[in-house]
Order: C-alpha cells, then structure tokens, then sequence
C-alpha cells in the first residue's frame, strides 16, 4: 500500500512538472509572437520613414543602423537574444546558427507544399551548453513592395552600390514576392 501512494504521489509530482513545463511554454510562445510583431513593427517604421525621407539609399543606411539597434535595445528590456536570419544572410553577423538553418530550410519546404506565411512560424526547447533554451521563429516573406528595391533582381546601380559598401558579402539579392527572404529569431534561457 506504501508503495502505490509512493508511486502515485510521484506520478503527481511528475504531472504537476509538466503541467507547469507546459504552461511556461505556453507564455514563452505568447510572449516571443508579441516580441516579433513589436519588432517587426519597429524595423518597418524606420524603413518607412527613411524610404520617405531620403529614398532605398537612405532605407539601406537606416536599415544597417537601426535593425541592430532596435534589436538590442529590445533585447535589453525584454532578456531575449533577438534578431534576424536568413540562408542569404545580408549581414554575415545573421548567419543561421545549425537549429536556425533546419527551420529556414523547413519553412522552405512549408511554402513550397502551399503552407500560408502567416502559419510559418516555429518554436523548441533545446539544450545549449547545458541549458535548457527556449527558441522561436517566424518566417519574413518578401513584399513586391518595397522589399524588391533593395533584395530584389534588378536593382537601382546607386543602390547596388550602396549595398556593396556596407555589406560586401551581401547574399540577399535575387529574391521574388512571396519568396521567404528570412525569419525573425528570438531565445531565451530557461529558469
């Protein structure tokens, strides 16, 4: 009789662990898909208010200075590690680590089966030296506007220029709307 209260009191533990490992998750999704649209919404802001201000030249130069900063700054406030990817990475400082470059890869496979950008999004907790990590993403779909002015085939030679200058290694050309240029990815240790 000891045993099976033992082992029933055990099994409650247990459950109860997983209740609360699944309620967390839970948040952390929540809280990482708030995360994204509040950047996403940031970095299209700037781009926009340049575009306005000064034209792709003055987008490209806003891009290069304010997407790190903005992801920073919110990295700061938030404690998530965030920023953005892709496996025709722009900056070479948004190379896909080895679990950003299988999801990209997948989020490929996804579309191509006919899966809404909206639904392209992915989420895991993974170890990382020793620590239990919680990482996310969400697919960034190019836009025939104004995303093909600076990512697209046939760019503008004063834009092309500029993107040589401040990215000479400069991947994130060629790409068509409705293609997946990247994704947005965010991590955060576990407690």
């Amino acid at each position: 009789m000891k045993k099976k209260i033992a082992s029933l009191f055990a099994i409650m533990l247990l459950s109860a662990g997983s209740v609360q490992a699944g309620e967390e998750a839970s948040a952390l999704v929540t809280e990482s898909q708030k995360l994204t649209k509040t950047f996403m919404e940031q970095l299209k802001g700037h781009l926009v208010t340049a575009m306005k201000s000064g034209g792709p030249i003055q987008a490209i130069e806003a891009c290069h200075l304010m997407a790190p900063q903005v992801a920073a700054d919110m990295a700061k406030q938030s404690g998530w590690t965030i920023g953005r990817t892709s496996l025709k990475p722009r900056n070479q400082a948004n190379t896909p680590d080895d679990w950003e470059r299988v999801v990209l890869e997948d989020f490929e496979k996804r579309i191509q089966t006919g899966e809404g950008p909206e639904k392209l999004e992915h989420h895991a907790i993974v170890t990382e030296n020793g620590k239990q990590v919680y990482r996310y993403m969400k697919a960034i779909m190019t836009a025939e506007k104004p995303c093909l002015t600076c990512h697209g085939s046939d760019l503008d030679a004063g834009v092309a220029k500029k993107i040589a200058e401040l990215y000479p290694n400069d991947q994130a050309k060629g790409y068509k709307a409705g293609t997946i240029r990247g994704a947005f990815t965010f991590k955060k240790v576990m407690d």
